[in-house]
């Protein structure tokens, strides 16, 4: 009987579904797209006057137009997602691009929305000029340059995005799920509800509200006489599978309940995807933590680990099971 167990290939579905979308809009397919669809003599013109004419000659010498490394603002006009192919051509995320430092966060919905506004539009020159130099420097540093490589260096700064945005996907999905697990959990006591809270009435005859929040995850507070709250836990849940990355996102989790203790809160618990965690070895990486959990196993509802959080939950929000 084997023992191994190979993990699925959740994330890179993801990856593939979403490579899928940018394909027609931030990646090269989108530039040859556009530029099959356009006035060719009026992108050379303005080659002519953005492109420097060393990196333009060289770029033509290993077979390939211009605008596949020169931007310009013929083509940017007609597909402002097309900025996010440049930026990912020269090797920069988007905090690095649309960051302070270089003037560009205005440009930013033309990326993201795929809009040129008619106050980005006057600055379209500067832009294309920025980019062309950047460019420039590119060109003259590396050996060659082909539709291949040029389309593998746009993945490679397309990944670390792609992934950071499929595991905040995958956090908010797995936060979604604990919330909707406490809800059940408690809905004999249930007064009132939406989305992102649950109000429920305790045993004392006071309003506990559970609420699906970002820093902590999940809080828990109890409405005092006074009409005071009383901050009771909170819940930090990292719901990725990725055994190597789990110790970096506990000290994630330890930063969160840090935070948590300053509000008041009288307990931490954080709700992990990785099976089989080293619970010393946590506990060392964010001593805050009074409970772990793991997701799979509470939300099946059996078991041992799945009563300890249903009973700890029903405990501390003071309704009977």
């Amino acid at each position: 009987m084997s023992h191994l167990s190979v993990p699925l290939p959740d994330l890179q579905v993801t990856f593939h579904a979403r490579l899928e979308e940018l394909r027609h809009s931030l990646l090269l397919d989108s530039l040859l797209e556009i530029v099959a669809a356009s006035d060719i003599k009026k992108i050379d013109r303005q080659l002519g006057r953005f492109a420097p004419p060393p990196g333009l000659q060289r770029v033509a010498g290993w077979g390939m137009r211009g605008e596949v490394v020169f931007a310009v603002p013929y083509l940017l006009a007609q597909r402002p997602r097309l900025l996010g192919y440049y930026r990912l051509l020269l090797g920069f995320s988007q905090k690095q691009f649309y960051g302070r430092e270089h003037g560009l966060a205005g440009f930013k919905s033309m990326e993201e929305q795929g809009r040129l506004s008619p106050r980005q539009e006057p600055s379209l020159t500067d832009l294309c000029t920025c980019l062309c130099t950047s460019a420039a420097h590119l060109v003259e540093h590396v050996s060659q340059l082909s539709h291949t490589n040029v389309h593998e260096l746009t993945l490679l700064t397309l990944g670390p995005q792609l992934r950071g945005g499929a595991l905040n996907r995958l956090g908010t999905r797995a936060t979604r799920e604990v919330f909707d697990l406490i809800h059940e959990i408690v809905a004999a006591a249930v007064t009132s509800s939406d989305a992102d809270w649950i109000e429920i009435k305790n045993a004392a005859g006071r309003t506990v509200r559970i609420e699906f929040s970002s820093d902590p995850d999940i809080c828990i507070r109890e409405r005092l006489p006074s009409g005071n709250d009383r901050n009771l836990v909170a819940v930090e849940i990292k719901g990725g599978r990725d055994v190597s990355n789990i110790h970096n996102r506990i000290g994630e989790a330890e930063k969160s309940h840090q935070k948590a203790r300053k509000q008041g809160f009288v307990e931490c618990w954080t709700i992990v995807g990785v099976s089989h965690l080293d619970l010393k070895l946590a506990h060392k990486e964010s001593p805050t933590t009074d409970r772990f959990f793991n997701l799979d196993a509470i939300r099946v509802g059996e078991g041992r680990e799945a009563l300890a959080f249903r009973e700890e939950l029903l405990s501390r929000v003071g309704v009977s099971d």
